[in-house]
């Protein structure tokens, strides 16, 4: 399934993806406003939800919001594609020696073709496609070879990071965390629809000019092993986002920073694209 957040006629509410075709499900028992809520209560839902068919409005006729506004956690893997860790040294930021995480607070979330602010503050402003992973249940102390149990599917993030702001704090969690920085969507694919999630074709286009373009088979720690380590030190929980890294192809090594009136897509196979302008502060 895909499932998403949509606002038509002024109210926002959950549905499936069909086609080009938007059910809506806030009819079917057990569905409220949360998908962090559906998440969490998807095996149970999964057969009603799979069954609905309507309300139903046309994709192109209604409003598509981030799926997951109120998630508990947003967390980022650093320097996580091979390509991408050699191209940040040359940037002179070191190749770290296990798994670089991060916090992405959650106040960044926005929706997949909403604007991304260019703040005032921030002078180098960077893209970053990511496959992001939505976990499906509470769990802690999960083994790699277990780790897939425990997802619930997958979307599209931008990591967007002011690179200039990042030098300033070892986290990272500054320069990751402006207001607009998250945006993700369109929906969520639910893994069972995911023959191998590392092994899809991820690109990232500005103004039309393709930056980034490699499948998601270049990572340093696989999916799994992320979850691994993290889980070994907090309880994960339904809904929670792991961004796990970008290719190669940022702005960085170059000095090509975003700015206002620049238009960002990113794209992963069979998951869907964001679309956002960037803008400046108002």
């Amino acid at each position: 399934m895909k499932l998403l957040r949509f606002t038509e006629a002024g109210r926002t509410r959950i549905g499936r993806l069909s086609g080009d075709t938007v059910i809506d499900l806030s009819e079917v028992a057990g569905v409220g406003a949360s998908m962090r809520q559906l998440i969490a209560d998807l095996a149970v839902l999964r057969p009603a939800l799979e069954a609905a068919t309507g309300p139903a409005f046309a994709l192109s006729s209604v409003r598509i919001e981030a799926p997951l506004p109120d998630a508990r956690k947003f967390l980022g893997i650093g320097m996580n594609y091979a390509k991408h860790a050699e191209e940040a040294r040359q940037a002179g930021i070191p190749i770290p020696t296990s798994q670089l995480w991060f916090n992405k607070q959650v106040t960044c979330i926005t929706g997949p073709n909403d604007p991304v602010v260019k703040w005032a503050v921030a002078e180098a402003v960077d893209y970053e496609i990511e496959l992001g992973v939505v976990i499906g249940q509470r769990c802690r102390n999960v083994p790699a070879a277990k780790a897939r149990e425990v997802v619930a599917g997958y979307m599209v993030v931008n990591d967007v990071s002011a690179r200039d702001w990042l030098k300033r704090s070892p986290t990272f969690t500054l320069g990751k965390s402006f207001d607009s920085f998250g945006p993700s969507g369109p929906w969520i694919t639910t893994d069972d629809e995911v023959a191998d999630p590392l092994d899809l074709p991820m690109k990232l286009w500005v103004n039309g000019e393709l930056r980034q373009d490699h499948p998601t088979n270049d990572m340093i720690y696989d999916i799994w092993a992320q979850i691994e380590y993290l889980s070994q030190v907090m309880t994960l929980e339904p809904g929670d986002i792991l961004a796990t890294g970008t290719p190669s192809g940022i702005g960085a090594p170059t000095g090509r920073f975003l700015k206002p009136g620049d238009v960002v897509r990113a794209e992963i196979a069979g998951l869907g694209a964001l679309e956002n302008p960037v803008i400046a502060e108002a």
